[in-house]
């Protein structure tokens, strides 16, 4: 089995690459690194990986990929809220335009295809735990924080449409919060965030009043469902959330993150205005419904946030040591 993953060179997508190798399996990456790092993967290319930087918007060069491989993995796409408030159209363009090539010539090679989504999806919506039929509650579009989340429902749609009227063989995964090694914190991520600032004793930034309240699933985790889920028939057409439903609240979090890097850092709350811009709208709740993925391949994450925490700050000393 030879699979292509999109973003192969990314946080996630590494992992992925890793699991699947592991699994014996060949994999192809294709990867513009424009957010991705060659060094996630480099220890694999000897092995059964092979690399191609290139864009998901180069129809030429997609096509080509999928003609050379079983299954696609389509995990390529803008990240963090940062880089989406900051560059909204590359953040459309990227996401909508990328997986509109991805599906085509998935179509036109009938290669099944696995498609991750976001928990943003959900919006603002107040129904919790999420689940995958509920409806959605968007914010408005002056406010670019949204852009990310509309393009990637755009992507579901475009999606189902293709399984529905071409029988491609299609699912689609809903990631909340994925957390772990080779995660950076330069596009907004809370959890490298924090242990970077306590790391180095600066202050933990806690944007609102920190009562906000997210569930973090190991990347590790994340990564041993997605082949399952591809590789059954029944999953397809379908979409599932993967995530935890260990809920903390961002000001808990940075509590924790406090005490586990020495105790030297002080916690600062900043307003949203002043972290990204004004008028910023968010959730108060993320808390996927599990139900689904749980009866589909017997999903249930094997690490906590005491795992995830302890695996991320051992990366981030590894590396304040080498750059110090």
């Amino acid at each position: 089995m030879r699979t292509l993953i999109t973003g192969g060179a990314g946080f996630i997508g590494s992992h992925l690459c890793e699991q699947l190798i592991g699994l014996g399996e060949e994999v192809l990456v294709l990867d513009d690194l424009s957010t991705g790092r060659y060094e996630n993967i480099a220890h694999l290319e000897k092995e059964k990986l092979q690399f191609i930087l290139g864009s998901v918007n180069n129809t030429d060069l997609v096509a080509e990929c999928i003609r050379q491989c079983d299954q696609v993995m389509h995990l390529a796409s803008a990240v963090g809220v940062r880089l989406i408030i900051d560059q909204p159209v590359k953040t459309i363009e990227t996401i909508v335009g990328g997986t509109d090539v991805i599906l085509r010539a998935c179509a036109r090679y009938r290669r099944p295809i696995l498609l991750t989504s976001t928990s943003e999806v959900y919006g603002k919506s107040e129904k919790v735990p999420f689940r995958e039929e509920d409806d959605r509650v968007m914010g408005s579009t002056t406010q670019r924080r949204w852009s990310y989340a509309c393009a990637k429902a755009l992507d579901e749609f475009l999606a189902l449409a293709h399984h529905y009227e071409y029988r491609l063989p299609v699912v689609i995964v809903r990631l909340f919060n994925t957390v772990g090694p080779r995660q950076t914190g330069q596009y907004g991520m809370v959890v490298p965030r924090f242990v970077r600032q306590g790391l180095r004793g600066e202050p933990i930034t806690v944007y609102s009043d920190g009562k906000q309240t997210r569930c973090f699933v190991h990347v590790r985790d994340v990564v041993e469902a997605l082949p399952k889920l591809l590789a059954m028939p029944e999953a397809r057409g379908q979409i599932y959330n993967v995530g935890s439903t260990e809920e903390v609240t961002i000001g808990e979090l940075a509590q924790r993150v406090q005490k586990a890097t020495g105790g030297r850092s002080k916690i600062v709350n900043i307003p949203y205005e002043e972290a990204y811009l004004e008028g910023f709208d968010d959730m108060r709740r993320r808390l996927p419904d599990l139900t689904k993925v749980h009866k589909a391949i017997g999903y249930a994450p094997k690490r906590n946030l005491d795992d995830i925490l302890r695996d991320v700050i051992a990366e981030f000393g590894r590396s304040e040591k080498r750059n110090g």
